[in-house]
């Protein structure tokens, strides 16, 4: 979706559902999560819920400037394990959707990052998994000159890929729907 720009600044549309159905994806949205970080090279996640809890998301930044990954840990997909990485800013405007069954995951480009996500599912705190932020077999090219400026204890002690069970995420039913 473009912004429409003028000499006020600009407005744009961030979600429509209707163009979501279009490609088949009839999602109702019921969270917005917004989380501030203060420094450059701040690292959270890789996060997910496991199922019935799964998540899909539609990521963007507010303000500053991060990468934003996307680890596939769905159970016999063709791509599990490996990773997509865009870089999402309030400049570029871009989002990010997630379908169920990824780990999600960013790294602050610069200070003062604020960033949002629409997520299709409630957050069950017993469903929380999570997966390391520098596994090897993933892979993952940070935007750090070594160690993040700032991780949680929590995300830096998450578990290895295969120290995890695939999610087994195709056709699970959605509360609500």
């Amino acid at each position: 979706m473009t912004a429409r720009e003028d000499d006020r600044g600009y407005f744009m549309r961030t979600y429509d559902s209707g163009l979501f159905a279009g490609f088949g994806l009839d999602l109702r949205w019921v969270q917005e999560n917004q989380s501030f970080s203060a420094m450059q090279g701040t690292v959270r996640g890789l996060h997910f819920q496991r199922p019935p809890h799964a998540e899909t998301k539609l990521v963007r930044v507010l303000a500053g400037s991060l990468l934003d990954v996307a680890v596939d840990l769905r159970q016999g997909s063709p791509t599990y394990g490996r990773h997509h990485a865009v870089e999402l800013s309030a400049g570029n405007r871009r989002c990010l959707f997630i379908p169920r069954g990824f780990a999600h995951g960013f790294c602050t480009t610069s200070p003062g990052t604020i960033i949002a996500y629409k997520v299709d599912n409630q957050y069950a705190s017993h469903a929380e998994g999570g997966l390391r932020w520098n596994d090897p077999t993933v892979g993952i090219q940070w935007p750090l000159a070594s160690e993040p400026t700032s991780i949680s204890a929590k995300d830096a002690a998450l578990p290895l890929l295969q120290a995890i069970e695939p999610l087994a995420v195709g056709g699970e039913e959605v509360p609500g729907r």
